[in-house]
């Protein structure tokens, strides 16, 4: 058993946002542990309280604003880090009391907040932070942050301001935490940055050694290294970008997970231009019947924005033609929000609020359709599927067309004897606009 200083100091975590935040929030957890700090289950027995915040959408600083409230009132002792702590004087101004405020990944001024508000015990046990560090996941799966800001300008992200210019890790650390995730018992390695297709360009792919053999900082050898550890793993916010393509043979010949999250954001050429992103619609097109001929069960995810300033009628429709022509298998939507700072809110134009809320149902109305046709060709497969939870009903489980928490699932129904983390062999019985329905082999 984990023995603990009885004088340890106990920290709240409030943890918001994107799963990019969720690792910044585990890296300040596990530097708090290997300090012999104890994390607090609630704001009473805190001895302060840390708000990791989001801020990439209007909606989004308005939750963390709330939190940092909340935590003043329920505990008084504030520390505020993450995208919004990018703009301390709108925290300042709204939260006065704040102990400290400091941007998103400054690890080091969090850790100094911190001994400021609480200080350390006076000798850390570090024998109580396990290999792979502290983490807010489950067991079986984890995110893997292989890189830090963008450089992208796209106009309605307000990222790079906040996060700066593209900062990649060396490879040779990606995969060494990669390899301690496996070995603590992660099932699913999760790959997460704000431009994975970017990763180690800022480096000039600068080559590293790891098990005996050189790696360049680059996305195919960090597929390739991945590949060997024998678990799933599983590609986000990759930019279609024609080395994308290099990837896909990996996970035809089943090394990586056939799956590839890419937002894609819009189609009308127009609208594209407008948002700074690729407008090469017929090109994109073409890629994803390319990744389909080397790996035909490769599962596409994307996000979409409706109601853009200056988005027509017509250019909504050519969305959901070309949303028809690529079929993809997971599709989020999102209204246009103003962010503040983002270049987009001065575009002309402005879509009524009453047009986006229309747009949105008639986009997710027509992504329903595809995805139910989609998953109803699935039924009589065989696949594996990943168990996430257990009860008195059954298990719920994901495929590998299944992101945690954003894709659909599979329902074993009487399942009881399973457990979170076992991979089972199943045979889909049923399906529905989402989720899927099976029964195990």
């Amino acid at each position: 058993m984990a023995r603990t200083a009885p004088s340890a100091p106990k920290i709240g975590i409030v943890s918001l946002g994107c799963p990019k935040a969720l690792v910044d929030s585990e890296r300040i957890i596990t530097r708090l542990r290997a300090e012999g700090y104890d994390i607090a289950p609630d704001y009473k027995g805190a001895d302060a309280v840390l708000v990791n915040t989001c801020g990439f959408l209007d909606s989004a600083r308005a939750e963390s604003l709330d939190a940092i409230g909340e935590a003043i009132s329920e505990n008084g002792r504030v520390i505020v880090t993450g995208c919004l702590g990018a703009q301390e004087s709108v925290i300042r101004e709204a939260h006065p009391k704040v102990l400290a405020v400091t941007g998103p990944h400054q690890y080091e001024a969090v850790m100094a907040a911190v001994h400021a508000a609480a200080p350390p015990p006076h000798d850390p046990l570090f024998d109580l932070v396990p290999l792979q560090g502290v983490r807010l996941t489950p067991r079986h799966y984890a995110y893997l942050k292989i890189s830090e800001g963008c450089n992208n300008s796209c106009s309605f992200c307000i990222i790079p301001s906040m996060r700066g210019k593209l900062k990649s890790r060396r490879i040779d650390a990606v995969l060494r935490e990669a390899e301690r995730l496996v070995e603590a018992g992660v099932k699913e390695l999760l790959v997460i940055s704000q431009d994975t297709s970017a990763y180690g360009v800022d480096l000039k792919y600068a080559p590293f050694d790891w098990r005996g053999s050189r790696y360049e900082t680059r996305l195919f050898d960090l597929a390739r290294g991945l590949s060997d550890l024998g678990v799933w793993t599983r590609l986000h916010y990759v930019y279609p970008y024609p080395h994308v393509t290099d990837v896909v043979p990996l996970m035809a010949e089943g090394k990586l997970l056939p799956y590839l999250d890419i937002p894609f954001q819009h189609a009308s050429p127009k609208v594209l231009k407008a948002m700074r992103r690729p407008a090469h619609h017929e090109k994109t097109l073409k890629q994803i019947n390319r990744w389909r001929s080397i790996c035909p069960d490769i599962a596409l995810r994307s996000t979409f924005i409706v109601g853009f300033p200056g988005e027509t009628e017509e250019d909504f429709a050519f969305l959901l033609q070309w949303l028809k022509e690529a079929r993809l298998n997971r599709v989020g939507c999102f209204k246009f929000e103003p962010v503040k700072g983002a270049a987009a809110n001065g575009l002309p134009g402005a879509v009524p609020d009453e047009v986006k809320e229309e747009r949105y149902h008639r986009f997710m109305a027509a992504q329903q359709q595809i995805s139910a046709d989609i998953l109803r060709s699935w039924i009589g497969r065989e696949i594996d599927v990943l168990v996430d939870g257990v009860d008195a009903d059954g298990a719920v489980g994901r495929s590998y067309a299944d992101a945690p928490e954003i894709d659909g699932a599979v329902l074993l129904r009487g399942e009881t004897d399973l457990k979170p983390g076992d991979c089972v062999r199943v045979r889909i019985t049923g399906s529905d606009e989402y989720d899927l329905e099976g029964a195990c082999l």
